[in-house]
């Protein structure tokens, strides 16, 4: 969803890097806003997603990612259980419930990336059924959370519209994610 992200301090790759990230992670939340229990799990597109199973799904995936970029390995079996039900909310994950986890993910996130002592440092991606795995930076873990995020704000804008029709600029504006634009001063600059 667009907002403005501020430009980083000169060299800091990492403030630019995580500033991205979050304003992707806001576009999936700020999706949520304003709707009830059931219009964040409801389904209204083509496919089976609801936003708040998004929403979950994201936050499950940062988290095992940040597992992996630490070198904390998870079994095959727990990595494809979680996954397989990362975008089914249970009845007690609640909008409340998973934006809470979702902030403590990200602030986790946030604090091992200002921990770690370069973005070249590497870790260890296992072998999945997709990929055959191998060593990547941290630079590249966090350019893969950012792909993450925007593809499903992409799928969350249509749910979104979807359900009540409010879209990407009308949340960013209602929530004060950015202010309204006052276009008053741009006549006769073509």
């Amino acid at each position: 969803m667009p907002v403005v992200v501020q430009a980083e301090t000169r060299g800091d790759e990492r403030g630019a890097l995580l500033a991205y990230l979050e304003a992707q992670r806001g576009g999936i939340r700020r999706a949520l806003h304003g709707l009830t229990e059931e219009q964040a799990r409801s389904t209204p597109a083509a496919s089976e997603l609801s936003l708040l199973g998004l929403l979950k799904h994201v936050t499950l995936a940062e988290r095992g990612w940040l597992n992996t970029f630490r070198g904390i390995e998870v079994s095959d079996a727990e990595r494809q259980a979680e996954w397989e039900g990362s975008f089914t909310p249970g009845p007690a994950e609640t909008v409340e419930t998973v934006l809470a986890l979702s902030a403590q993910v990200a602030a986790g996130t946030e604090a091992a990336v200002h921990a770690v002592e370069s973005l070249d440092t590497t870790f260890v991606v296992p072998p999945a059924p997709w990929d055959k795995g191998g060593d990547f930076s941290w630079r590249w873990g966090l350019l893969h959370l950012i792909e993450e995020y925007a593809r499903h704000a992409g799928h969350a804008d249509i749910i979104r519209e979807t359900i009540d029709g409010k879209g990407a600029f009308d949340l960013v504006f209602e929530t004060g994610a950015m202010p309204e634009p006052d276009w008053s001063g741009q006549e006769g600059r073509e």
